[in-house]
């Protein structure tokens, strides 16, 4: 499976550490910067970046990492097709695939050790959408919206 991965100079270290780890594991792992420490640097342009590549290649997915993750999510999703969730524990990352069929995962760096963040990945990137019907019409709400840029009605 092919995983982007994007950051900044908060994520750098954990980004490193997933590339190895994810390759090892026999993925197709795609560094999409910093390819070098700058502590000035900033994340955008990276979860922009990686948001991009991973809606461009059907059935790859993204993991956008920084300090806390919230802002690294919030620019991963702006992008048209991008669902990130930001992660806390593994369950949150699980339920993000079978509910939402989150395609990134956004974790904060600062906040969790390697292994809890690898944990995290490793059960994102194994877990499936679940089908359920309530799901799918949910997420085909929001394609809807990115095509469109009509608001859904409102239930009466």
């Amino acid at each position: 499976m092919r995983v982007y991965l994007g950051s900044d100079h908060a994520g750098y270290e954990l980004k490193m550490h997933l590339v190895n780890h994810l390759a090892k594991q026999g993925h197709d792992v795609v560094d999409v910067g910093p390819h070098v420490y700058d502590p000035e640097d900033d994340y955008p342009a990276f979860c922009l970046n990686t948001g991009a590549k991973v809606v461009a290649d059907e059935g790859s997915f993204g993991i956008v990492i920084g300090g806390s993750g919230n802002g690294e999510a919030i620019a991963a999703n702006k992008v048209d097709g991008v669902r990130a969730a930001l992660v806390w524990r593994a369950e949150i990352a699980q339920l993000a695939r079978q509910h939402n069929d989150a395609n990134v995962i956004s974790i904060g760096a600062r906040e969790h050790t390697l292994d809890e963040a690898t944990s995290f990945v490793d059960t994102f990137l194994a877990t499936q959408f679940s089908g359920n019907p309530r799901h799918s019409r949910r997420i085909d709400q929001m394609t809807e919206w990115e095509k469109t840029r009509e608001l859904p009605k409102l239930p009466s």
